[in-house]
């Protein structure tokens, strides 16, 4: 079946045995809902098919079987064309961005992740407000993919040289924060934009990673939270599903800050 997504959320690529490459994409439906498109082999896409955040797309999909998640579908196929129909802008801070993100925000961590485990509901997408962001950190994870990973790929001769691959992002980046009641969590970030700006700011700074760790914290860590309505796009990992705490950060919303208004009101 044929849907309409406006795409909110592309994490940074990941390397599946299965799939080569590929990207975890979210967004809304039309009427509203919240979809979880997996997977998508988006560096092989033709250009004309490589969407944007805020882009408006149609995709035949149909509903992923092998994942219990009630958002999550999957292409007919990793040929299925994608076509893009429209974008929407950031004009007037954002509005029309906001008038489909901001119907349901959650503010209580502790609320959601019951939500996660409740078999009624299931839920593995939301958007949340932290109340304060109290850190942005990171640890090292290597600068390679798995040698047991590469080796299947190559097996199945899913890419034709190692140099097509994309480069393993060799941190892992965190943001601490409140909820409104106080409850403090640290979860991880996989937005695709945190891993391309490590990447920008390393060519920058002349492969100096130090240098490129503070420049990306800067963004993320002193300028967001002074300067931008920041939100959460959260997403739960099926193997991580029923844990106490499933969520990591696989997006940010982050229009400037201004007066309150009718968007943020519905929790």
């Amino acid at each position: 079946m044929v849907h309409k997504v406006l795409i909110t959320v592309k994490t940074y690529p990941t390397l599946s045995s299965k799939y080569e490459e590929s990207v975890c994409t979210a967004g809304f439906k039309e009427n509203g809902e919240f979809i979880r498109i997996y997977p998508v082999p988006f560096r092989k896409l033709p250009y004309e098919n490589q969407y944007k955040k805020y882009d408006w797309i149609t995709i035949d999909m149909q509903k992923n079987m092998s994942d219990f998640r009630p958002e999550s579908y999957r292409p007919i196929s990793l040929n299925t064309k994608i076509e893009v129909i429209s974008n929407i802008g950031t004009k007037s801070n954002w509005y029309e961005r906001k008038k489909v993100v901001l119907k349901r925000v959650h503010t209580d961590i502790k609320k959601i992740e019951a939500e996660a485990r409740d078999r009624s509901k299931l839920t593995s997408l939301a958007v949340f407000k932290p109340t304060k962001i109290k850190n942005f950190t990171w640890t090292s994870w290597g600068t390679e993919w798995s040698k047991r990973k590469l080796d299947r790929l190559k097996q199945l001769k899913l890419f034709e040289t190692e140099s097509n691959i994309i480069r393993k992002l060799p941190y892992k980046f965190v943001y601490e924060f409140e909820d409104e009641l106080g409850e403090t969590r640290n979860m991880l970030v996989e937005d695709w934009e945190v891993g391309a700006l490590f990447w920008k700011c390393l060519k920058r700074k002349g492969g100096n990673e130090t240098l490129a760790l503070q420049d990306v914290k800067k963004k993320f860590f002193d300028e967001f939270p002074k300067t931008k309505d920041l939100y959460f796009f959260l997403g739960t990992t099926i193997l991580h599903h029923f844990k106490p705490r499933p969520f990591i950060i696989i997006g940010l919303f982050y229009p400037s800050k201004e007066s309150p208004d009718l968007f943020t009101n519905n929790k």
